[in-house]
């Protein structure tokens, strides 16, 4: 249901509403299935009869899906025994946890204009991916790149929605059908349609012994994809791996499937599946403390990656500040202080989770350094800054390399005609993949310059300003340095049958949180009054962007886990506006927000830096359930961790019947 079946054009938006009431449709109703475990089973109704592999992405084309079912595409990892180390754990614990099917709600809706030319094409588009857009139109069209020229200005966000083709190859395609520009627009409520977030469940089973040590855990994922693939075969893979959680255990099993359903397609979004996995297995930590008497701060650190340790992929761990992250958590939170509980109906609670994430990869990033003849610097990224500030991080880098004021360097935004690839804006890589290669550019350019002071004859370390390098050069003001950079990450696919690489992501990303909370227990109503955010971002090349980061990341994942929800009643949405569909107002956010980053370096980040924009959405979900169970005693195992759904699990806890609506 919501799926586009015909388009209308008109030359004013009225008359092609008035045109497209006209349409009618008819159906021949089919089985459907909308729950991502239900789709897997045998007998279930088949969404697409002929499953294709992930052509998109070249490291999955050997992950094809399974035939005659509605798994798109299945990732499987064994690392070490798990089976041994279950057969002789001291303490068994297993849980299954859901969450729900939400949407981006970038305020800029989605929109796209193609207009004709004589060469070819123009599309400017709200995209995330501009590069991609200019190959795939083209590869759609059967045209050469050079015939299509893609432009994207500032982004009214993105968070995934905007990524690969959207509305772009409609909007061509009727562009040439009529020869005249063509603009397509989605309305903010049939986004919900179009893009949304992986529902999903998680079946996490740990091997415990007395004292805490976990020995072994088995996972099994899946991923509600909707009806169509979109990005869910690379979330399936790698966010999949990282399943079993943060944690230094031996012995892992790893099942993560990606499921056709009958729903609105489902891809990236703000952390590329990894909330969904941190809800998991960050709930399930803190069952196992209470289960064995342990704090849960004490329990993570007993059982927390470090470096030199080998991940579930057997990839070592390197870079990672998990430990200056949980340093900074208990410090802030006052851990080891007494915290008041609350009195009557008002309880309160409080609670903390930590989660990590791995780069996508592989993936490429090319960028140029322009010196002009007076010093000002332009830089050419096809980084699309969409409010995470790229566009200063970038002009921070070359300025460094370069040593010029950032305030003389401009950024010049993705124009596919000037702007050289990248592989898109997504998943946190750009600080990291787009800054090296701005770098190696500015580098490339800055060795330029000390050639051309050679050439002139000067003596080495003579610091001639740049301007007057030129006008001896030349003998005015003219000409231009230019330099190039490319930056491709080592990557080694995983093995087919165990998952197992020694390089399964260039850098990795940690996050966690803590909140203090107060919950009504007569409404059951959930009030975050404190919100912690820390990352390891290496070492921040602009600190004030990381905290703007952390705090948008976790309310944005706030509402995710309080109110957010799309609605589903035989396939049919009921809440698909903003009017019903709950995103977090200004009486929503906490009162107090605090953001850190922890101290870390990354070796093979520009300067130490890597990326930050998802890594306050990871810890937040388990953190505030945690925090409920430590205010009121009830443990919720899927979201939106409504005001309902605590009112129904305390009258549940209490023995009292649940009143009728």
């Amino acid at each position: 249901a919501g799926a586009p079946v015909a388009v209308v054009l008109a030359a004013a938006p009225h008359v092609a509403d008035e045109a497209m009431q006209l349409i009618t449709a008819e159906y021949d109703e089919l089985p459907a299935v909308y729950d991502e475990v239900e789709a897997t089973k045998p007998g279930a109704a088949i969404v697409h009869e002929v499953l294709k592999p992930a052509g998109t992405f070249p490291d999955l084309k050997h992950l094809e899906g399974k035939r005659d079912t509605n798994v798109a595409l299945d990732f499987h990892l064994q690392h070490g025994d798990a089976a041994a180390a279950f057969a002789a754990a001291d303490h068994v614990f297993e849980h299954e946890f859901r969450t729900q099917q939400v949407m981006h709600t970038p305020f800029e809706p989605m929109i796209s204009v193609a207009e004709p030319t004589v060469s070819g094409l123009t599309i400017h588009t709200a995209s995330q991916s501009p590069s991609f857009v200019r190959i795939e139109v083209a590869r759609l069209l059967g045209w050469p790149e050079n015939r299509i020229r893609v432009k994207v200005p500032f982004l009214g966000g993105g968070f995934g929605a905007k990524l690969y083709i959207k509305l772009e190859a409609m909007a061509a395609a009727l562009a040439l059908l009529t020869q005249r520009p063509v603009r397509v627009a989605l309305a903010m409520e049939e986004q919900f349609f179009h893009i949304t977030k992986h529902a999903s469940t998680t079946r996490i089973k740990s091997a415990v012994t007395k004292d805490g040590r976990v020995t072994a855990r088995r996972c099994e994922v899946w991923w509600n994809g909707g009806a169509y693939a979109d990005i869910g075969p690379r979330v399936t893979q790698k966010s999949g791996f990282t399943a079993a959680g943060p944690y230094d255990i031996e012995n892992v099993e790893i099942e993560s499937y990606a499921a056709y359903t009958n729903r609105p397609p489902a891809g990236a979004l703000r952390g590329f599946g990894i909330p969904q996995l941190v809800w998991a297995y960050e709930c399930h930590t803190d069952l196992i403390a209470r289960g064995l008497g342990i704090d849960p701060l004490d329990l993570r650190r007993k059982n927390i990656l470090r470096d030199g340790r080998p991940q579930a992929t057997g990839t070592i761990m390197h870079n990672v500040a998990f430990d200056a992250v949980l340093d900074t958590l208990e410090a802030r939170m006052k851990w080891r202080e007494p915290f008041d509980r609350g009195t009557g109906p008002i309880r309160r609670g409080r609670g903390i989770a930590i989660g990590f994430k791995a780069s996508v990869a592989p993936t490429t990033s090319v960028s140029i350094v322009n010196i002009f003849a007076d010093g000002s610097c332009v830089v050419y990224t096809s980084t699309v800054d969409m409010g995470q500030g790229s566009d200063t991080a970038m002009a921070q880098i070359a300025a460094e390399v370069l040593n010029i004021p950032a305030e003389s360097i401009r950024v010049v935004h993705s124009d596919t005609d000037v702007t050289p690839y990248d592989m898109a804006t997504l998943g946190s890589r750009s600080t990291y993949h787009m800054g090296n290669a701005v770098k190696l550019a500015a580098e490339d350019a800055r060795n330029k310059v000390a050639a051309l002071a050679v050439e002139l004859g000067l003596p080495e370390g003579s610091n001639l300003p740049i301007p007057e390098l030129f006008r001896r050069k030349y003998g005015m003001q003219a000409g231009n340095i230019v330099g190039v950079g490319s930056y491709i990450p080592e990557y080694i696919s995983p093995d087919h049958h165990t998952g197992q690489t020694p390089k399964a992501t260039p850098f990795w990303m940690i996050g966690a949180s803590g909140v203090e909370i107060t919950v009504d227990t007569e409404t059951g109503r959930v009030r975050v009054d404190r919100l912690i955010n820390l990352a390891d971002a290496g070492t921040p090349i602009n600190p004030r962007i990381v905290e703007t980061q952390l705090s948008g990341a976790a309310i944005m994942q706030l509402g995710f886990t309080l109110t957010e929800e799309m609605q589903f009643r035989d396939g049919q949405l009921t809440n698909g506006s903003l009017a019903d569909y709950k995103i977090p107002g200004i009486h929503d956010i906490p009162l107090v927000i605090e953001n850190e980053a922890a101290d870390g370096d990354e070796r093979g980040g520009p300067f130490g830096a890597k990326g930050v924009g998802e890594s306050g959405t990871f810890g937040v979900s388990p953190a505030i359930a945690n925090a409920i169970e430590d205010a009121v005693g009830v443990r919720l195992t899927a979201l939106p961790l409504s005001a309902e759904a605590v009112y129904r699990a305390l009258r549940v806890k209490q023995h009292e019947p649940l009143a009728e609506a």
